[in-house]
């Protein structure tokens, strides 16, 4: 089952008078339990499509499909809804609340969701379990490496059990051990769970780990390592 449908997709930014084409025309699907990367260099596209995926962003043409929902035709707050029910997100960045221990960023989703407290609990132990971080419940995330802070982000992604995970850059800011730490993780999670990952990255560890890569270039999709197409 298809959870993501981009088909002729392209998003315009103006700034003045300049336009920069963003994704030009891109059609793509994702389908449940990938593990999939977009990859290119800066300014190719891969950020852009991630975020039109997550429904951060919207395209100026062409059809977005979440979940069977074609979210171009959806508001702000059914998106919002659509987003806290269906995707989940990791950032470079690892954008943990910083007056928040572990245990309440990982919580945090799921409070929004309104999940009752008892199942809260149970699932926010099991997410932190799950990225090895038991032993850190309790610790905020000045308080922790960047590799346990992202840890933290994969469980917060994970605990409201969305159908894909949408992950920018997340070993950008880490060192090879825990880079490679992040990436078994999250590779073991998405068997464990049959959640959908993808990423948008340049590091050649994740494109190792993966199972299927897009290469990007100019706002178009890549075939044959050097032709976009139209």
């Amino acid at each position: 089952m298809e959870v993501v449908q981009l088909e002729n997709v392209t998003k315009i930014y103006k700034i003045g008078e300049v336009e920069t084409r963003a994704l030009n025309g891109i059609s793509m699907t994702v389908s449940d339990g990938e593990f999939m990367a977009l990859v290119g260099p800066s300014g190719s596209g891969k950020t852009t499509a991630l975020q039109i995926m997550g429904c951060l962003d919207q395209p100026n043409s062409g059809t977005v499909k979440v979940n069977g929902q074609d979210v171009t035709r959806l508001n702000a707050n059914q998106r919002a809804d659509l987003r806290r029910g269906v995707i989940g997100f990791i950032f470079q960045f690892f954008a943990l609340i910083p007056v928040l221990d572990a245990y309440e960023n990982v919580e945090l989703p799921l409070l929004l969701n309104g999940v009752p407290p008892k199942e809260r609990k149970e699932r926010v132990m099991e997410m932190l379990e799950a990225v090895d971080l038991l032993d850190r419940v309790h610790h905020r995330p000045d308080q922790m490496s960047g590799g346990q802070q992202q840890r933290v982000a994969i469980a917060r992604a994970l605990a409201p059990n969305p159908r894909i995970v949408l992950a920018d850059e997340p070993t950008a800011n880490l060192d090879t051990a825990n880079g490679n730490q992040i990436l078994e993780i999250m590779h073991r999670l998405n068997e464990t769970t049959g959640t959908a990952f993808v990423f948008a990255t340049h590091d050649p560890r994740v494109m190792s780990y993966v199972r299927r890569v897009e290469k990007m270039q100019d706002g178009k999709l890549v075939v044959n390592g050097d032709i976009p197409v139209k």
